[in-house]
């Protein structure tokens, strides 16, 4: 099928109203918000179990988004399709739990057939809607009125500006949720262990650094040859100087070996003590790793020695390493 060629002027005035029609629904729950909301939050904090939402088409789909973030957020929460409900998924929920159900209208079959049996069992019910007389409302406990004057398609038929004011009251309650739980990044960061977040906030250093005979390190009487082996042990760069009680007191680098050889110093004689630097950067082993990476660039080195409780020397590990662990 072929369209005439469209006015670019037209599809921008388009978008443009969409905009302003969305923006609108948005701006108008802000107006209406009020002690409903206020109850929905206290009850939720005070739950056992939990939010178990559920919609119907294109609020369904806005419904396991909200569960999502619910759940990321400090909520314990879960999505039950209202058709799969009435064949048997509705045993998922407990008297322990809430149900948040979202409609526009109010009046959805799916949603209809299981609202009887979640009374019997007891089970606390919030309406997301626009119905404010519609039998979803009537069956809840409490409203949150989601309501929009009309939808941003000009057949005023698909659901657009519901569903941003949909996905924008859900997204008020988990933030309302969240600050009331006192849910701090490190929190956050334990419900996303595979973003950079989690990484950052749970990555210790023990985690990444290397350890045993993968740590060069050398008597303060090592020569040059030694040192030299030492240093070249799976590409770290540098030995630690190691005193009797287990404990890095000095630290050379390939750097500083360059350096000597430009200074036309005589090799031979020379030992690990004569040309180290004392006492190195160390970090303890239970630091995390994003500490690690700020003490490097703090002090503009690339490598650490790592250090247990006591100050023995326990690992090392360089930039390369956190990069690995994508740290940095």
């Amino acid at each position: 099928m072929s369209f005439p060629a469209p006015d670019p002027d037209a599809l921008l005035a388009r978008a443009r109203a969409t905009f302003d029609i969305e923006a609108a629904a948005v701006l108008g729950l802000k107006a209406r918000i009020g002690q409903s909301f206020v109850e929905a939050v206290r009850r939720i904090l005070a739950l056992q179990g939990r939010v178990v939402v559920m919609g119907m088409g294109k609020s369904g789909h806005v419904g396991r988004k909200i569960a999502a973030t619910l759940a990321s957020t400090g909520t314990p929460a879960m999505f039950v399709h209202p058709a799969e409900a009435s064949h048997g998924d509705l045993g998922m929920v407990t008297a322990a739990d809430v149900v948040l159900a979202i409609s526009n209208s109010g009046e959805s079959n799916e949603l209809d057939a299981i609202l009887p049996v979640l009374k019997r069992q007891g089970v606390p019910l919030i309406a997301m809607t626009g119905g404010a007389t519609s039998s979803l409302a009537r069956h809840a406990d409490l409203v949150l009125d989601s309501g929009v004057e009309k939808e941003a398609c000009p057949l005023n038929l698909a659901p657009t500006a519901s569903t941003t004011a949909q996905m924008a009251l859900g997204d008020a309650l988990a933030v309302a949720l969240l600050d009331a739980r006192g849910f701090g990044a490190e929190d956050f960061a334990r419900s996303h262990p595979g973003g950079a977040l989690g990484r950052k906030l749970l990555t210790h250093v023990a985690d990444v650094m290397r350890q045993g005979s993968a740590v060069p390190q050398v008597s303060p009487q090592a020569g040059i040859t030694e040192l030299m082996r030492a240093m070249s042990v799976q590409g770290f760069g540098a030995a630690a100087v190691m005193d009797a009680q287990g404990r890095a007191e000095g630290i050379f680098t390939d750097g500083d070996l360059r350096r000597l050889i430009e200074a036309g110093a005589d090799l031979r004689g020379i030992r690990a003590t004569e040309v180290m630097h004392r006492g190195p950067r160390t970090i303890r082993q239970d630091a995390l790793a994003v500490e690690a990476a700020e003490l490097m660039e703090q002090h503009g080195i690339t490598r650490l020695f790592v250090v247990d409780a006591e100050g023995r020397l326990a690992g090392a590990l360089n930039t390369t390493d956190l990069m690995r662990a994508k740290v940095i």
